[in-house]
């Protein structure tokens, strides 16, 4: 898979661009979000994907973008796991895009 990191975004920001700057971490890269993003506006306006797949290495980007079908959970760097469509950024989250899981 290629760098997530190296990806064009997957949102653009339209509008809204003058509320307040919020840093978070992305795979340990500081990034800035604006206050009142979700976690995936706040990961696609920087990414092109979400995370991966906990079943294969396949790209995710959220799907329904309303909390139904469950494919925009998101971890931690603490273990925490948001489903990121419907939970707002806090300054400072640490999140990860790729979480090994045991087989």
């Amino acid at each position: 898979m290629s760098d997530p990191a190296a990806s064009p975004a997957q949102f653009r920001r339209l509008g809204e661009t003058g509320r307040e700057r919020i840093a978070f971490t992305l795979d340990g890269e500081e990034l800035h979000a604006m206050l009142g993003d979700t976690i995936m506006t706040a990961v696609l306006t920087h990414r092109s994907q979400l995370r991966q797949s906990d079943l294969s290495a396949s790209a995710r980007a959220g799907f329904c973008l309303m909390g139904a079908c469950q494919d925009c959970w998101i971890e931690s760097e603490f273990g925490a796991r948001y489903r990121a469509c419907s939970t707002l950024l806090v300054p400072g989250m640490r999140l990860l895009t790729n979480v090994e899981r045991p087989a």
